[in-house]
């Protein structure tokens, strides 16, 4: 929560009794830094006349700014992205992060896949990869990635059967409002977001409370500058100037990154795949476990030990 602004006396002359005047707001001081935005005494209007990508190159993100506090009890949550699930020895290694997730003190609320869950999108590999999260005992909530639908025709119907629901939506959990969209443009390495899920946002944002923390999942990264950052991305954020957007998860960077906006974070990691390596040339596997903290989300990074990747990804995956 933003702190009350404090006090700081102001002396004028010999004699004068000091007066308490009030620092500028942090939206006002974020805007005398940033002159590209309306400078002063900014207002809120002019605030969210300003485009996304106005407002992320100034770190100002206004919903944020505004937000009241979460008073629900600490909520937790994996974050896995990239697993690439090929063939029976992905299978084995799977259910021993199952295992290992499972395993975790305290235990998660639930637990999100960002995407590329399989190589091609079959049901060969989609289908045992469910049954194996299945069995993790926490609700599981996806989005697909590009390697999730099939060549040569972008077909996801595969995905679409075991996954019913799972494309564009929003749930909640303990205070917290989750937003997971599909990022995808076919099978395309590099993507363009699609109308439909534009779409889905102008319809359904209106309908979520803009004060709850709100975190947004998707296949493709958010972060401006981010490896691989769908062109039209700022579109996407433009939908949510108005909203107490806490955080963004995403993946295929197969890598660490963070943009930190405002109080607004958004990551990329590492790949969680036995067949896969990562594109920022690390070596580590593995997962965020994630724990909010009042209006904010504490992230750790969660090393799953496993046998190195046995096929580079030489191109973007």
């Amino acid at each position: 929560m933003e702190k009350p602004p404090r006090q700081v006396a102001e002396v004028h002359r010999a004699g004068d009794r000091p007066r308490a005047v009030r620092e500028p707001s942090a939206i006002q001081q974020t805007a005398m830094r940033h002159p590209m935005l309306p400078s002063g005494m900014i207002t809120r209007r002019q605030l969210l006349r300003a485009g996304a990508s106005a407002l992320l190159a100034a770190s100002l993100w206004p919903g944020r700014l505004r937000a009241a506090d979460a008073d629900a009890p600490p909520l937790r949550f994996f974050v896995i992205n990239d697993l690439h699930y090929i063939d029976d020895a992905c299978g084995q290694f799977f259910m021993r992060l199952v295992k290992q997730l499972k395993a975790t003190d305290p235990p998660a609320d639930l637990c999100i896949l960002a995407g590329d869950l399989s190589d091609h999108g079959t049901q060969a590999e989609l289908g045992p990869l469910k049954e194996i999260f299945d069995s993790l005992g926490l609700p599981v909530y996806v989005v697909p990635g590009n390697h999730d639908i099939q060549k040569p025709n972008d077909d996801r119907t595969v995905y679409d059967k075991l996954h019913p629901g799972r494309l564009n939506y929003t749930f909640e959990h303990k205070g917290w409002q989750f937003v997971g969209l599909d990022s995808t443009e076919g099978t395309k390495s590099r993507a363009t977001i699609q109308p439909p899920t534009l779409k889905f946002l102008d319809q359904t944002l209106p309908r979520l409370d803009r004060r709850k923390p709100t975190v947004v999942f998707t296949h493709f990264p958010l972060g401006p500058d981010t490896p691989m950052r769908p062109p039209n991305a700022d579109a996407l954020l433009d939908r949510f100037k108005e909203h107490n957007l806490v955080a963004t998860y995403g993946g295929h960077h197969h890598g660490f990154t963070e943009r930190i906006v405002g109080k607004t974070v958004m990551v990329t990691n590492c790949c969680c795949s036995l067949k896969r390596n990562n594109h920022d040339k690390t070596a580590a596997k593995g997962y965020f476990l994630c724990q909010t903290d009042g209006p904010a989300i504490r992230r750790k990074f969660v090393e799953f030990a496993a046998a190195p990747a046995t096929r580079p990804a030489a191109v973007p995956a």
